[in-house]
């Protein structure tokens, strides 16, 4: 068995390019699918997170499919080929093992050692068991990552002051500004992060609250947690 990697992220592309080539939940089964019904191709995980796409590959030895992987992306998310060779990134084998254990530890985080990117591939990886999409050479590899990222957090100083983007983006408004409690903060978009900015927030004493949301239901849910008021975007 072969491994393979393709994907994109926060230093090869734009945020414009990185929400285009996200797989929202909804997606997930359909893409894992398609992804295993490729020539050779027998196993799949799709890591999904606000600032990178990677789909992990097991394929029959010998044969590498990067090139219909990346045409199938294109044509998945409705996009040119050429939008995503300037931006993306192929990776096989030990190549393929080296960058998901560097992921996983979070060394290659914007924030460096941040902690919630561990949970985000443990999650993409129970999704693809859940729909079949797993079998033993990516599932000895992850686990695999996953003990050694446990090893890291453990054993080294990386995890003594855990930092996620949105508790430096907070820590960074506290230095601007002094007093958040007395602001009124404007949140653009509902994801993950902005839940993390928000709780944060909140903890400060900060009230006066809106989300803004391409998708008004989000937003509105997002800001009731908290007390505040969603907006469309």
């Amino acid at each position: 068995m072969a491994l393979i990697l393709i994907g994109i992220n926060h230093p090869t592309a734009t945020v414009a390019l990185r929400e285009k080539v996200a797989f929202p939940p909804e997606v997930v089964q359909r893409a894992l699918t398609e992804l295993c019904q490729i020539d050779s191709i027998n196993e799949a995980v799709i890591v999904s997170t606000c600032n990178r796409t990677e789909l992990y590959l097991g394929c029959e030895a010998g044969q590498r499919q990067s090139e219909q992987v990346i045409d199938w992306l294109a044509r998945f998310h409705g996009l040119e080929r050429e939008e995503l060779d300037a931006s993306s990134y192929a990776f096989e084998d030990a190549e393929v093992v080296r960058h998901l254990m560097k992921v996983s530890c979070g060394l290659d985080s914007m924030v460096l050692g941040e902690p919630q990117i561990l949970g985000q591939i443990k999650s993409a990886f129970a999704v693809s068991k859940e729909f079949d999409a797993v079998g033993p050479a990516l599932g000895r590899v992850f686990q695999d990552s996953f003990s050694i990222a446990k090893q890291v957090r453990t054993q080294t100083a990386i995890g003594q002051n855990p930092v996620s983007v949105a508790y430096a983006a907070v820590t960074l408004s506290e230095r601007i500004f002094s007093n958040l409690a007395s602001l009124n903060v404007l949140l653009i978009g509902a994801g993950k992060t902005i839940e993390l900015v928000v709780t944060h927030l909140y903890d400060r004493g900060v009230r006066n609250i809106v989300v803004a949301n391409r998708t008004l239901d989000n937003a509105l849910d997002m800001a009731g947690k908290f007390g505040g008021h969603g907006v469309l975007l």
